[in-house]
């Protein structure tokens, strides 16, 4: 039998043409995520930047300057020390439990990012339920903190890891009550869908105005489930020490601390998305509108400016934030879940049945 040496290389030329095709495929694959995971934690260091040069100017001290120019290498500093330092671990403490809790906070956290619309197709991935599985995944956020606070073997992270489920819990459901608002005045769970309802009628068809107490709603069990001052009680240090991050130390303590970032940021963009338009900037009686209708066309330019405009945005709500922890107090427990309880849940309802309303009508 003879055979032709030439088909022998064709075979080996084409194998090697499928196995390029195979490696390239998972690199497409890969780096849009590579890409918005470096843009987190970009995000993430100027947050932290933010917020202690601003409540610096707040109580009118000195913040950081000394690392890098004007202290914007701090939280890398303080980032690579904490990465350096001995994890120490309770030694009657469920080791498992331990390690597991920091880890789910900020997994369940970093995958809600993948349904964010930062612009025009500029979309990790467009699912028909974005905003529910948003909801869905945030949800497990706090069952991390429980692992984390029962495994510490520790009473007052026990009790901060209850009062975090507690206070997700009670803010949880006015959320969601919010969110179904929108979804029904856009006809779609889609974030894309969402932002592209409010771009139809310009500056006055933001959620903003259709759902004004919605907003305010949002806003605040949003913060609540940041656990931002003033609803920082599963960590209030003059009750439980640091609460659940009580015996944490290192990088896992680290995992904590910027976990609280990624959830402020996440909302920040999700209020941005569902309320504000997201990348659309049409402002009426203003020449600059005329100007960004290049974010329709489909260029690199285009998706940078949608990019600007959503972080302008997203970042105005985090200046907000920033302020309300320095210019408000701590609640009470019972303050807290009676807020959640007593009213934010009633008006959520209601709201959710006035949009049911006017939906049916305009039928």
């Amino acid at each position: 039998m003879i055979i032709d040496t030439t088909e022998i290389q064709d075979i080996h030329s084409f194998s090697g043409l499928e196995s390029l095709n195979e490696v390239y495929g998972i690199l497409w694959v890969l780096v849009p995520i590579l890409i918005l995971i470096l843009g987190i934690t970009i995000s993430v260091l100027a947050i932290v930047w933010l917020e202690r040069e601003i409540s610096a100017g707040i109580q009118q001290r000195i913040g950081p300057e000394y690392a890098g120019p004007f202290g914007v290498l701090q939280a890398l500093a303080d980032g690579t020390k904490l990465l350096f330092k001995e994890n120490l671990i309770p030694s009657r403490g469920d080791i498992r439990l331990f390690s597991i809790g920091p880890s789910i906070s900020v997994i369940s956290i970093l995958l809600s990012y993948s349904v964010i619309p930062f612009g025009y197709n500029f979309i990790l991935s467009d699912f028909n339920i974005g905003v529910f599985l948003w909801i869905a995944i945030s949800s497990i956020a706090p069952i991390g903190l429980l692992m984390s606070g029962y495994g510490s073997n520790n009473k007052y992270s026990f009790l901060g890891g209850l009062r975090a489920a507690a206070q997700s819990i009670s803010y949880e459901i006015p959320l969601t009550l919010c969110v179904l608002s929108i979804s029904l005045l856009s006809n779609s769970l889609s974030t894309v869908d969402i932002v592209d309802a409010q771009s139809k009628y310009g500056f006055w068809g933001w959620n903003l105005w259709r759902q004004p107490m919605g907003f305010i709603v949002f806003l605040i069990s949003s913060l609540a489930e940041c656990e931002r001052l003033p609803f920082d009680l599963p960590e209030a240090e003059e009750e439980l020490v640091a609460g659940y991050q009580t015996e944490y130390s290192g990088i896992k303590f680290g995992l904590f601390y910027v976990a609280s970032y990624l959830n402020l940021l996440i909302s920040s963009l999700f209020v941005t998305v569902l309320y504000l338009g997201g990348s659309n900037i049409s402002i009426p009686y203003i020449f600059v509108s005329e100007f960004f209708e290049i974010n329709k066309t489909y260029g690199v330019f285009g998706t940078t400016i949608d990019l600007f405009i959503t972080l302008a945005k997203t970042y105005f709500f985090l200046f907000l934030s920033i302020i309300t922890r320095w210019a408000l107090p701590r609640l009470r427990m019972d303050q807290l879940l009676n807020l959640g309880w007593k009213f934010l849940l009633p008006i959520s309802l209601g709201n959710l049945l006035l949009t049911t309303s006017s939906q049916l009508f305009s039928l």
